[in-house]
């Protein structure tokens, strides 16, 4: 591809009959449950947003603080140096490092008196989770061929849906029976255990090596390390991966926004109990989330042999279903009709995830991929997670004045608008894929 600035001669070669073998799905499941950890244990804030609001005595502000900027400064920026370190060093070690500090940072969270601490905590949670996901795609990317990585990506990608829903299950079963801070506690050791075991589990791939074909020109050398500089210089230069990056941010102020304030949402303005979160919500984010996100990875790999433009229509079309769904839930009366509505956005918001993911570990050289991977987190991670809840919280205190039981509500509302953004930052990406298909199917260059 000439986007990549390699040479025709040494473009990868795909191999059709290269199957993933044991070893491979193995990986792919251990990683996948370290996924699990990282989401469940990010999201057991907004999980258990009641009971640590009512101990710490916190306003809505506050939590969409916690959760949202000050967690995003440290989890977004602290990606790109970590992702360089992987790409250079063992990405496997690194992974395992990451998993036993973010799990650490959760038990801490478990024993915080203050807002201060409880803060800080998490920052360091966010700290550690910085290093769980770019190493995990670049990993995927050489333990699986081209023809396999979407459906790859998006059977990882089912991290979070099964974290979320675990932690909704047992974070608010273990919080209702006990306290909300036995809940950090207990999945934090968890952390820590598989943390210890991951290294004698997964074992570090040979970078690139379901890329390349053999037989290269005498004399060619492809680099085996990229350069910091190079790699940034690159992913800014190339409008197609600025573009999922930002569709994809756009994407997640509606997401991470709605997701930290669900709960709250739906016990403080519809009613619900602990207990029926457990069970009713845990059941909605299992089903829609992760069957949205693993039809995806299915969906990408079929329709992106025929074009790459797919990688933006999928998202784009998924979320112009998703929106009026999503109005539904947040205008519904009771929490039953509420989740009935929220099975659809569930499903639907998430078709941006391995488009992204996919389209950015296909278009990047195999040395490139893992600080590429953390590019586009810190993107869209820090538009958002920075921006979502921290947006959403104060929102909600703002309309608290004059509408004092429903702050929540009037504050979900005003996501809609990123929807309408999303979509058409997705239709740019479509429209610049399919240039430069026909261009390269012309004889030309991409840009």
């Amino acid at each position: 591809m000439a986007a990549l600035d390699i040479p025709d001669a040494q473009l990868p070669v795909h191999h059709p009959s290269s199957m993933p073998n044991t070893r491979a799905w193995v990986a792919l499941g251990v990683l996948c449950f370290v996924y699990v950890l990282n989401f469940l244990d990010r999201q057991l804030l907004a999980i258990l947003a009641k009971p640590i609001q009512d101990t710490l005595h916190l306003s809505d502000s506050q939590l969409g603080l916690i959760g949202g900027l000050y967690f995003a400064l440290f989890y977004c920026f602290i990606s790109i140096p970590i992702g360089w370190l992987a790409d250079k060093t063992h990405r496997v070690g690194v992974l395992s490092l990451a998993c036993a500090i973010w799990s650490a940072a959760t038990m801490a969270c478990g024993i915080a008196t203050s807002y201060a601490q409880f803060a800080a905590a998490r920052m360091t949670v966010g700290f550690g989770e910085a290093g769980g996901v770019p190493p995990s795609y670049a990993i995927i990317s050489d333990y699986f061929p081209p023809s396999r990585r979407g459906t790859a990506l998006g059977m990882y990608n089912l991290g979070p849906p099964i974290g979320a829903a675990l932690g909704i299950a047992f974070g608010a079963s273990i919080a209702a029976a006990f306290s909300w801070r036995y809940a950090f506690l207990i999945l934090g050791g968890v952390g820590l255990l598989t943390a210890a075991a991951f290294t004698f589990i997964v074992r570090e791939p040979p970078r690139g090596g379901l890329d390349h074909a053999v037989a290269k020109p005498a004399g060619s050398i492809v680099a085996a390390t990229a350069g910091f500089l190079e790699t940034l210089k690159m992913f800014f230069s190339r409008p197609v991966l600025l573009l999922a990056s930002f569709g994809s941010g756009a994407t997640q102020v509606i997401t991470y926004g709605m997701g930290n304030f669900t709960t709250l949402f739906l016990m403080r303005e519809k009613g619900m109990t602990l207990h029926q979160v457990a069970l009713y919500y845990a059941l909605v984010v299992a089903i829609g989330m992760g069957g949205g996100i693993f039809l995806s990875g299915r969906l990408v790999d079929r329709f992106t042999r025929r074009s790459k433009a797919a990688y933006g229509l999928l998202p784009a079309a998924s979320l112009a279903l998703a929106m009026p769904l999503y109005l539904g839930f947040v205008w519904a009366p009771g929490w039953s009709l509420s989740l009935l509505f929220l099975l659809g956005p569930m499903s639907l918001n998430y078709f941006y995830l391995t488009s992204s993911v996919t389209l950015v570990q296909q278009e990047v050289r195999p040395e490139q991929r893992v600080m590429s991977g953390a590019l586009l987190l810190l993107i869209m991670n820090f538009i958002g997670l920075g921006l979502g809840p921290t947006y959403v919280g104060a929102a909600s205190d703002y309309f608290r004045a004059n509408h004092p039981t429903h702050s929540l509500q009037m504050a979900l509302y005003t996501l809609v608008p990123f929807y309408i953004l999303a979509i058409v930052l997705f239709l740019c990406l479509a429209r610049v894929l399919r240039r430069e298909g026909l261009t390269n199917k012309n004889g030309g260059t991409t840009p």
